[in-house]
């Protein structure tokens, strides 16, 4: 599946608490990602295209669509698994392969939430703020008067805004903003931006001029700028080598357990991917540590 990273970049670690942007699609190919671990920080999903079947090690089991979201709190620790859902008439050939096309981020967790229980919510009716000329999904955080019930723990905004012409929106200005366009074009402070890298515009707005194009769609993401250095390795947000070297451990340990001591490990167990479950069988294992000391991301 194409996969195109847009954060964290060099200089620019998070926007906010966004430390992690990956699009996917839209490609015909199924997603299948065995269990893996996470730690320090928030999954959020947000598919635009096609089903994904989320399990995860405290017993979530569900199905997320399109103007659905997922949010997966993995404090201490979690792991979960992701894969597509495909019809039962779904068969060999490409074209019978439905799209699949979407976002994946994480948001850091501070220092005073990092550590807790881990948890999992979905959002299946989300509000929705119209303003001059554009409509805007309120994912998490709050934005042009409207407020998504997904559980934060930093001040943070993300919304999936379409429009076309003059654009005027609300903006924050003790958040840092960035925008990533999924489809069409748009000009912000007279620089052009279309569909795919992801466009910083830093702090003290409060308010963004947008002249979009006709059946545009972006993304706004924001909050306070995080105070916290992080170091990020695969799956894992920390602060120190030490800490992410005992998650990698600890997570690789956990693959020699039985289902139900691995249930009481840190990471956990997810149902439904035992060695009787066929071709879902399995787990990721962690890949080696570098040969050098992982040091935490830092602005440019």
């Amino acid at each position: 599946m194409n996969v195109m990273r847009t954060l964290p970049q060099r200089g620019l670690p998070t926007v906010g608490a966004w430390c992690f942007l990956d699009s996917f699609g839209p490609d015909r190919v199924a997603m299948s990602v065995l269990p893996h671990p996470h730690c320090g920080l928030q999954t959020v999903t947000w598919p635009m295209e096609g089903a994904v079947r989320h399990r995860d090690s405290v017993g979530s089991d569900v199905v997320v669509r399109p103007g659905e979201l997922n949010i997966m709190t993995a404090g201490k620790g979690i792991s979960h698994s992701e894969f597509s859902v495909l019809p039962a008439t779904t068969g060999p050939l490409l074209e019978e392969i439905p799209v699949s096309r979407g976002l994946q981020l994480w948001v850091a967790l501070p220092e005073e939430h990092r550590h807790r229980a881990p948890s999992f919510e979905q959002v299946k009716d989300l509000p929705v703020a119209v303003g001059d000329g554009f409509t805007a999904t309120v994912m998490v955080g709050e934005f042009a008067g409207q407020r998504s019930p997904a559980s934060m723990f930093s001040p943070i905004v993300g919304a999936d805004i379409t429009g076309a012409g003059s654009l005027e929106l609300p903006l924050r200005p003790d958040f840092e903003h960035a925008v990533l366009v999924l489809d069409g074009h748009v000009v912000i402070d007279g620089q052009d931006i279309e569909a795919g890298p992801l466009a910083y515009l830093g702090a003290g707005r409060s308010s963004l001029r947008v002249d979009a194009r006709p059946n545009t769609r972006f993304m706004l993401l924001g909050g306070e700028p995080f105070g916290e250095d992080l170091l990020m390795w695969w799956n894992f947000v920390g602060r120190t080598h030490e800490e992410v070297e005992q998650a990698r451990e600890e997570w690789e340990a956990e693959g020699l357990l039985d289902d139900d001591a691995a249930a009481a490990s840190r990471f956990g167990f997810v149902q439904g991917h035992g060695p009787d479950a066929g071709p879902e069988a399995g787990r990721i294992p962690a890949p080696p540590l570098p040969g050098v000391k992982l040091r935490p991301r830092t602005r440019g």
